[in-house]
């Protein structure tokens, strides 16, 4: 598979690493002259320095658009009318505007032309939350009740000056960044978001945008989930638990400064008491990306939409505005599903 990459950053990078070794970038993109170059070289590939000049120069199968979020639906748009296949970083735009004019246009073309969408939601592809999927789907904890989720760091000095602090680059801070992969995990294991209670602020980085948001989410089945994502958390964290009826499921960890990814089952006993436990730690290697990046090819073998799609991508937006407008409300806000 041929594919060109938009953005060669830290991610575009890491799109880079994961692909096959049977297939083949072919071109890639950035505006700094300097990192493109060097990208190239690395990869063996052309460099550009204008997306518009790449989408009419090169021949590919798929395109990766790993940009600042302000310029994804400009990029998204125009790969959408070349007609390849896409993964497009989350989250997918500044807002759930920008996500819709995505997903609209997508919809549009596809009318005529099968063309595979995705969004980069690389959490749902590390093992502990694959297994977790596995065991929520099979029963083994019961009908689920209730969802917790944290996700944090603590910043570096002079984030208040990265693209990240940004409201015009970035359309949000922390609840865009991290909360965003919360939000996915949360509709994929419970179901559409229904109802948000947020509150959303910025307590320590001056900065324009925020750097901790909690919310209270509930879901069309039943399910009440807790979130709290934080660049105030001074030591990196991730942990995401599910409670059933009949059991619980949690996973720590991502790896790297994450802490190794452990999964922890248990079994409620009918007689009460402490739970049967099983714990499993995964290897520290990070293969989510490569994992994503092989069920994308499998969704375009098999010509369906791959999980985490464009629409999951429209619909994480529209979350993360609700809990936006629920904050500055100041009240329960009820989300309209399309």
């Amino acid at each position: 598979m041929k594919l060109v990459i938009i953005g060669c950053g830290l991610i575009g990078q890491k799109r880079a690493q994961a692909v096959d070794l049977s297939d083949q970038i072919v071109a890639c993109c950035d505006i700094n002259k300097d990192v493109a170059n060097r990208f190239a070289e690395t990869y063996n590939c052309q460099a550009f320095y204008n997306y518009q000049q790449l989408l009419e120069t090169i021949e590919c199968d798929v395109i990766v658009i790993a940009v600042v979020n302000k310029y994804i639906k400009e990029i998204a748009t125009a790969s959408l009318d070349s007609g390849r296949h896409i993964i497009a970083e989350k989250p997918l735009g500044r807002n759930f505007l920008e996500a819709s004019f995505i997903h609209d246009n997508l919809n549009r073309l596809s009318a005529n032309k099968y063309i595979a969408f995705k969004t980069g939601f690389n959490h749902r592809f590390h093992p502990g939350i694959m297994e977790a999927k596995k065991i929520v789907d099979s029963g083994i904890i019961g009908e689920i009740g209730i969802m917790r989720a944290r996700y944090g760091h603590g910043g570096r000095p002079g984030m208040e000056k990265e693209w990240r602090a940004s409201k015009e680059l970035c359309g949000g801070g922390e609840l865009l960044d991290q909360g965003v992969h919360v939000i996915d995990l949360i509709r994929w294991f419970g179901g559409e978001i229904i109802s948000v209670f947020g509150d959303v602020s910025t307590k320590f980085w001056d900065m324009e945008v925020e750097d901790n948001a909690f919310a209270i989410l509930k879901t069309s089945r039943g399910v009440t989930a807790a979130l709290h994502v934080s660049w105030t958390n001074w030591k990196n964290i991730f942990s995401f638990e599910v409670f059933g009826k009949d059991g619980y499921i949690k996973v720590e960890g991502l790896g790297g400064s994450y802490g190794p990814e452990i999964l922890e089952v248990g079994v409620r006993k009918k007689e009460g008491g402490k739970p049967d436990i099983q714990v499993r730690e995964f290897p520290p290697v990070d293969i989510s990306w490569k994992e994503e990046w092989k069920e994308f090819k499998a969704a375009i073998a098999e010509r369906r939409q791959p999980l985490g799609n464009c629409f999951d991508g429209m619909m994480a937006n529209k979350v993360v505005e609700a809990i936006y407008q629920s904050s500055e409300q100041n009240r329960l806000l009820t989300i309209n599903l399309l």
